[in-house]
């Protein structure tokens, strides 16, 4: 269905850009934006070796195109998060890496596109800084990012950069237009790549960084867009913030922000609750500010209308709109954008080429892989890396201080909805192959461990629990199970350990890992070897080098505590375990339950409509009924 607001918008934004203006020599400048493409340069699934109308740059390229036509004045950005994210990343990166002279091919597709400007997101640093600045090399277009410098104190990127435009006016008349481009990424980049970054990079909050450079942009330019690889909170700034789109929006001087990194889309109802966030008209304190989902789902689009105020231009009117390549009907995807062939040529060879290694046969798996329901009890996925990770540390330990003491492996479920009614784990017993092993593990991490004591380990799961909502055993009717705020890839799992949650308690923790209800305990009955684990007892707990180095903020997690940091990514120890077993068993011992509310509670969640084949085998979980866009609504009675 399409909704009237889009529409709405729709046809605002095109009249921006086609009525003449009432004054004369207005200029119509029409912002075009991409964000966190992730490697998604074709409408393709590499998981399951077929196409996606759903994702890909090749798509949105059709929007652009149309875009373009439409205006007299356009300029496109990129907002990062560009060259990690799928299969095709990782075989670019990993282990092939870019020869000498060699062009990135997603900046091969990029070009095609001739982008204006862009900067980096957070993903670009997975694979290191030596590859990232050679795949910055091959952009035709270039990159600036003004809250990260080089441990030297000299500019890793430049911080600001002046575009300068020709552009035609109502009137007929061309005109010279002076455009400041500031970029800005998340600073958490240093905790989430630390091993790759640290001793080589600094960052800056983005606010006092913007603060810093925006006055000198400002006097050279007649406007100034802000490139933002940061979501929007409404929370009080603490500096350092992840999230500060909504606050750089307080810094005078700037005239369209595009944001980006929550995988989210500005405007629209994800935002209705955010003061100083317009979720209908698309403003941040007044700004024009436009996000645009993610693998490609939207272009971001913002029409300025200027008119010169002295010797400069000025912004008098503004629309925003996202422009979907995809709609859902219930369970199926209408497309509405065409894949561009220009982009699948530039991509092709290291396309087939990433198909073919995701082909590779691994092993056999002796039981079905799903992860519909991770969320409610054991996950076999989740169990799956767990073994993996622990059989891997315990080698490696082995006549070693941490092996001496007792072994904990940390995973989450990392394809468990959110996304996408399709966006879960669901593998049949049988042969394994590469792409399988990728669907289970999607992230580049490598194994790290971590050294805490029982006290820690509470902690760690209370911040996990957090996915879950308050059930209030008193009131009457369903009450939602989870909040889909919380990312599934924190509900960590910790195997070697059993415990139970009871949810009739607040989450002790918010979804940044800081305490906000001291008194509220969820984690009951947490026993090891079959007795209440000692607070003082020292574990070490096997995970990834981004949870080690605080992503997530879990409790405990700081320098001093890690153990171990492998050479190894978690892919391949998992690729490894499964290839040395003729038949890989994924069954176990359950880790986790909840504790009975005491009343007769049902608490509901979406989940995809594939789930209803595996309800026999999860007594407790009942179909309610199809639910919006796609998903399907269960119940758990507890």
């Amino acid at each position: 269905m399409i909704r009237r607001r889009g529409v709405i918008l729709s046809s605002l934004a095109a009249s921006m850009i086609a009525r003449p203006a009432a004054a004369s020599g207005r200029v119509r400048l029409r912002l075009l934006e991409t964000s966190d493409l992730h490697m998604f340069a074709r409408d393709f699934d590499y998981y399951r070796d077929r196409l996606d109308e759903t994702v890909g740059l090749s798509k949105v390229a059709s929007l652009i195109g149309i875009a373009r036509k439409e205006a007299g004045n356009s300029l496109l950005f990129d907002n990062g998060d560009i060259i990690q994210g799928n299969p095709l990343g990782d075989y670019v990166a990993r282990p092939h890496g870019l020869p000498p002279g060699a062009v990135h091919p997603f900046f091969r597709a990029m070009n095609t596109l001739r982008y204006d400007a862009a900067t980096v997101g957070n993903h670009e640093f997975n694979y290191g800084l030596p590859f990232l600045e050679r795949s910055l090399r091959g952009a035709a277009f270039p990159f600036v990012c003004a809250n990260i410098r080089r441990a030297s104190g000299a500019s890793f990127l430049p911080p600001t950069l002046i575009l300068n435009r020709t552009v035609h006016a109502d009137d007929g008349t061309t005109h010279s237009l002076r455009i400041g481009v500031i970029g800005f990424v998340t600073p958490q980049i240093m905790v989430w790549d630390k091993t790759h970054l640290e001793g080589r990079i600094t960052t800056e909050d983005i606010v006092a960084a913007a603060m810093r450079h925006l006055p000198a942009l400002r006097a050279r330019c007649d406007i100034v867009v802000a490139l933002s690889h940061s979501g929007i909170s409404a929370a009080p700034p603490m500096g350092g913030d992840e999230n500060a789109s909504l606050y750089l929006a307080k810094v005078p001087g700037i005239d369209a922000i595009f944001t980006g990194h929550s995988h989210r889309v500005f405007p629209g109802p994800d935002y209705a609750d955010r003061d100083g966030a317009d979720s209908e008209r698309g403003t941040l304190h007044g700004i024009p500010a436009v996000m645009p989902g993610y693998w490609g789902s939207h272009l971001g689009m913002i029409d300025l209308v200027l008119e010169q105020q002295g010797r400069r231009w000025g912004v008098v009117d503004f629309a925003v709109q996202n422009r979907p390549i995809y709609r859902r009907d219930a369970t199926t995807v209408v497309s509405l954008a065409g894949s561009d062939a220009s982009i699948e040529a530039a991509v092709a060879p290291e396309h087939e080429a990433t198909r073919a290694q995701m082909a590779r046969p691994v092993g056999r798996l002796t039981h079905r892989l799903s992860s519909y329901f991770a969320l409610t009890g054991d996950d076999s996925g989740v169990n799956l890396i767990n073994a993996a990770q622990l059989a891997y540390a315990k080698q490696l330990f082995a006549g070693t201080g941490p092996g001496a003491l007792p072994l904990l492996s940390a995973a989450a479920p990392f394809k468990a909805g959110g996304l996408a009614p399709d966006y879960y784990l669901d593998m049949p017993a049988g042969p394994v192959a590469y792409r399988d092993v990728a669907d289970i593990y999607p992230y580049p991490n490598t194994l790290a461990a971590v050294r805490i004591d029982g006290a820690t380990v509470r902690e760690w799961l209370e911040r996990a629990a957090g996915v879950f909502r308050q059930i209030d055993p008193s009131a009457s009717g369903p009450q939602e199970l989870i909040d889909r705020k919380v990312p599934s890839y924190n509900f960590d799992v910790l195997s070697g350990i059993t415990w139970r949650i009871d949810l009739r308690q607040p989450a002790r923790y918010d979804g940044a890992g800081k305490v906000v209800q001291p008194d509220a305990h969820r984690i009951v009955d947490l026993e090891w070897d079959g007795r209440p684990i000692d607070p003082d007892r020292m574990f070490v707990v096997i995970t990834n080098n981004y949870r080690a180095d605080g992503g997530g903020g879990f409790p405990g997690l700081l320098p001093e505590n890690v153990v171990l940091r492998a050479p190894d990514t978690n892919r391949d120890i998992l690729i490894r375990y499964i290839s040395e077993r003729p038949d890989t068993e994924v069954t176990g011992r359950p880790s986790w339950g909840f504790v009975p509310t005491g009343g007769s509670v049902t608490a509901t969640f979406d989940c995809s409509p594939a789930a209803r084949a595996l309800l026999a085998d999860r007594p407790g979980i009942e179909w309610i009924g199809a639910g919006d866009k796609g998903w399907d609504r269960f119940g758990l009675t507890f």
